[in-house]
């Protein structure tokens, strides 16, 4: 009991010394039985023994050699189990309310529309950028170290037309730190930009090539 001391005759001390090899719970209950102690709980008894260092002889582990409880059960499954399990394409509790059809149409953290195109696996290639679809319909899929650069101010604006296929080189030179601000530039002085990108990425690659 909290609060104070809980006493033990010299009786029970033996008893539960020579029983101490007991699981903890059983030995509270023959324990209870015998000295008619309601007072005294499982942890009560636990915190005696590991006091006195009357240990179990139990540490938790298996001894060299011991053969597993599952040994040549591999995909063995408990008889009953199956109810529980999921058939191909099952959907339970939020996974219900979250899933969105194929067809559906979101925008993503970058702005981007994007479709969901299919409800397979991996789960990142279930929704694909719109504007990239319809510009592949058109003129076939992307060319490698290649990407579709928004030449407008609307990046949800997904007509084949508002995209230009372009290096992945170009990126850096068009924004980020150091670019020419492509994306904040008015749309009269964009081609300029781009144009004066594309040649300095020519130039590059050129003398790469002659390298």
């Amino acid at each position: 009991m909290k609060g104070r001391a809980i006493q033990y005759s010299q009786a029970e001390l033996t008893w539960i010394q020579a029983h101490s090899t007991l699981p903890r719970a059983q030995m509270h209950r023959e324990f209870s039985e015998r000295f008619a102690r309601q007072d005294v709980s499982v942890a009560n008894l636990h915190a005696l023994c590991k006091r006195r260092g009357w240990r179990t002889g139990r540490d938790g582990k298996f001894a060299p050699g011991h053969a597993s409880h599952n040994k040549g059960r591999k995909g063995y499954c408990a008889p009953g189990c199956e109810k529980g399990w999921f058939s191909p394409g099952e959907r339970r509790g939020v996974a219900v309310k979250l899933y969105k059809p194929i067809g559906s149409e979101r925008l993503s953290k970058d702005g981007y529309l994007e479709r969901k195109i299919h409800d397979g696996l991996p789960r990142q290639s279930r929704w694909r950028a719109v504007h990239l679809i319809r510009w592949e319909a058109l003129h076939g899929p992307v060319p490698a170290e290649h990407c579709l650069k928004c030449i407008g101010d609307d990046k949800t604006n997904t007509a084949p037309e508002n995209w230009m296929l372009i290096p992945r080189a170009l990126l850096p030179r068009l924004n980020g730190r150091f670019g020419r601000g492509y994306n904040d530039a008015p749309a009269e002085v964009k081609p300029t930009i781009m144009a004066i990108t594309k040649l300095e990425h020519l130039v590059r690659e050129t003398r790469k090539g002659g390298a």
